[in-house]
């Protein structure tokens, strides 16, 4: 598989017209036609204002997109990666009743009834299969809103991408739902190697059966289409021949497909108005409006989305995945399309894209802002702006340019405070997404935070030439303090005379275990100035050094930094952490994919359990490294992976109440694990090692308590 010379700005591209698409339809999803004409008109710009909802929200079809996809790289970005794999990707980022899904029960909802034969044991195909879940079931709409990443891993492959979404579809749908994916898929894979949408049409048909239901409706709309050039003239046929009426369950595939092909015939290439015409007709408008925005974005690239109003600034590149994985949920489009990127790069033989020796924040392809955006706190409200810039970069092409306007010394507390420019990222969840907005709907926000005590920030920045004087300028981080009001430190200041190239490292000092919200970088001035520096990269590396415990407050986002995949984690009992898990295994979890090698130590109280412990290198509810006192009399060092290895166990005598010092250190493939003090195991882990990830406290049926949890470089 050779990879287009623009694979990388068209899957950016592809990821931003599935959030800028998501984001339209989403404030209206499951209106009709006619109450979106008598209550909004015709979609042509987001209507989340008018509709008094935000416009960057967790939604089922962004986190199922960017979350299922990573049962590639997690099983090594094999071609041959099967249906059972991809349903234990589901198993693992996935905390039941919490993330990803619409959990509307058992033969309501297509995904939650999947995942309930998962649980069972039930593997995919099977747990999607029409003969276990029904027809009706089976082929309701979610097969194709979660399959565009699979698309953009195959570029110009479409009998490749059609593959891969049978089988990622196979764990939950069935049948016509099967169908509608893979011609999804295969449209978006060939859209990276051809233009005329009549022929990427012909070829995603031709990989599916010609006499399915799919194959026969898209023809019609076809001939339709060429019948008749008005697109209501054409809807109300789609709503007459193929409407919700006409099939069973909440939101049938067949009915939603249909409006995908007919706003891309309608839409004569333009990305506004084919997201018009999609959003307009209504149904399941978040879902079909991110296919649509997916397929053009391919398709006619960044310059496609930006020839309309302006999509981009308004998103600046966010987006929240809340999985069980939560150093993963505060991301950015980027950072996500550099994912898929490399699993494309991996698939077809190429070394993995690591722009800028790897930075998490590189800005290098064109508007990519990476979810910076200007503070505004009263003294820094309107004083800067930021813009995605070619040049200016000593570490590759392009950097964030920060326009500073208006920035002054204090003259007086009271007449003319200090003025200082200050833009930033979120590294944990934004105080904007606190409302209840996101817990009415279903999809709360569950994340880490991605930047802790301890690690070194790193950065460099580029003054401009045409700057009035040197500036001052710093690094910084906002936290959330323990009453959860957002308080700043600030890392060591640098003048930057005109023309300096500067490069920054700043070890995060202790924050007592409170959550870092954001981090960006503030510029002063010892007068009145404007001018412009840039930004090149930023970036962290190193373990955390850092307390996890209750601060003394009555703030909550403490806890909110831990990821709840145990049953019960309430917030009235006097210590920190009192867990309760009435079946099976839960995890409470806090940390990133980057800790690598480090020590966690933490005293746990068993008050009744069949198991728990400590873990280390967490990725998810079934994926980690675990020390636990088990009802048996033992202790035991397990593996989960795909089920549970005992690495090493021997007798430990315990009684319920308890309390003893767990710790865990991993430096590499070797694992020790501790009790009270003591080494219990030694243990090399050759065979598939968790090489990453964060760390957690474990129950198995049973109640357990815990005051802190300290990480620590090795």
């Amino acid at each position: 598989m050779m990879l287009p010379s623009d694979y990388a700005a068209r899957v950016y591209a592809g990821v931003l017209g599935k959030l800028i698409g998501v984001y339209l339809g989403r404030p209206f999803e499951g209106w009709t036609y006619e109450r979106i004409m008598q209550e909004l008109g015709e979609v042509w710009c987001y209507m989340h204002e008018k509709c008094n909802v935000p416009l960057i929200v967790t939604d089922d079809d962004i986190s199922g997109t960017f979350t299922f996809l990573r049962a590639l790289p997690d099983y090594g970005n094999r071609r041959d990666l099967t249906p059972a794999q991809i349903g234990q990707t589901w198993l693992n980022y996935i905390i039941e009743q919490r993330t990803i899904l619409w959990w509307g029960g058992m033969g309501v909802s297509t995904e939650h009834t999947a995942y309930l034969r998962l649980k069972d044991g039930i593997p995919a195909p099977q747990s999607g299969s029409s003969a276990l879940n029904s027809k009706v079931v089976a082929e309701q709409i979610g097969a194709q809103i979660f399959i565009d990443g699979w698309a953009m891993v195959a570029p110009g492959d479409p009998e490749f991408a059609a593959d891969l979404a049978r089988r990622a579809a196979s764990v939950s749908h069935d049948g016509e739902a099967i169908y509608g994916a893979q011609v999804v898929a295969a449209l978006e894979a060939q859209a990276f190697v051809e233009r005329d949408l009549n022929k990427l049409l012909d070829a995603a048909v031709s990989l599916i059966p010609n006499n399915s239901l799919i194959y026969r409706m898209i023809g019609q709309i076809r001939e339709w289409h060429a019948a008749e050039p008005d697109w209501r003239k054409t809807r109300a046929l789609i709503a007459a021949n193929y409407g919700y009426d006409t099939y069973g369950g909440g939101c049938h595939m067949i009915p939603n497909h249909a409006l995908i092909i007919h706003a891309l015939l309608h839409g004569n290439d333009d990305f506004q108005k084919s997201l018009m015409i999609v959003n307009t007709c209504g149904w399941d408008t978040d879902c079909n409006s991110g296919n649509v925005g997916c397929i053009l974005g391919i398709k006619n690239g960044l310059a496609g989305i930006d020839a309309g109003p302006d999509w981009r600034g308004p998103v600046a590149d966010r987006l929240y995945l809340a999985t069980a994985d939560g150093g993963r949920a505060i991301t950015d489009a980027l950072t996500e399309s550099c994912h898929i990127i490399n699993i494309g790069r991996a698939l077809a033989g190429e070394p993995p894209l690591t722009p800028k020796n790897g930075a998490r924040f590189h800005f290098e392809l064109p508007g990519a802002v990476q979810g910076f955006m200007p503070e505004s706190s009263p003294d820094a409200q309107g004083v800067a702006t930021v813009q995605q810039v070619a040049g200016h970069s000593r570490a590759g092409a392009g950097s964030l340019a920060i326009h500073y306007r208006g920035v002054a010394p204090a003259r007086s507390a009271r007449v003319a405070p200090a003025r200082s420019a200050r833009v930033a990222t979120p590294t944990f969840i934004p105080s904007r997404a606190l409302s209840d907005y996101f817990i009415k709907r279903g999809y709360a926000l569950y994340a880490s935070p991605t930047l802790y005590s301890g690690q070194t920030v790193r950065a460099a920045v580029a003054a401009d030439a045409h700057n009035l004087g040197p500036a001052q300028g710093s690094l910084y981080v906002t936290i959330y303090q323990a009453d959860d009001s957002l308080g700043i430190v600030r890392g060591p200041q640098q003048t930057l005379a005109p023309g300096d190239y500067v490069e920054l490292s700043w070890t995060i000092p202790t924050t007592g275990g409170l959550p870092i919200s954001a981090v960006g970088f503030e510029v002063t001035h010892p007068s009145h100035a404007n001018g412009t520096i840039y930004l090149d990269y930023l970036t962290w590396d190193g373990a955390p050094d850092t307390v996890l415990a209750a601060p003394r407050g009555d703030g909550v986002m403490w806890r909110r930094a831990w990821v709840n995949g145990v049953d019960q984690f309430d917030d009235w009992w006097p210590e920190a952490y009192r867990l309760v898990q009435n079946h099976g295994r839960g995890l409470l979890s806090q940390g990133t994919r980057e800790w690598k090698d480090y020590t966690v130590r933490a005293a746990i109280t068993l008050h009744l359990a069949k198991a728990a412990g400590l873990a280390v290198r967490v990725q998810g509810m079934q994926r980690y490294y675990a020390l636990l006192l088990c009802n048996d009399g033992t202790a035991k060092l397990i593996k989960a992976l795909d089920g549970e290895a005992v690495l090493a166990e021997c007798v430990f005598p315990w009684t319920f109440g308890a309390s003893h010092a767990f710790a865990l250190a991993v430096r590499g493939n070797h694992i020790e694990a501790m009790l009270d003090g003591k080494t219990l195991f030694t243990v090399e882990d050759a065979d598939q090692p968790l090489d990453n990830g964060g760390v957690a406290l474990v129950v198995e049926e049973g109640r357990i308590m815990c005051d802190a949890v300290a990480i620590s470089p090795v």
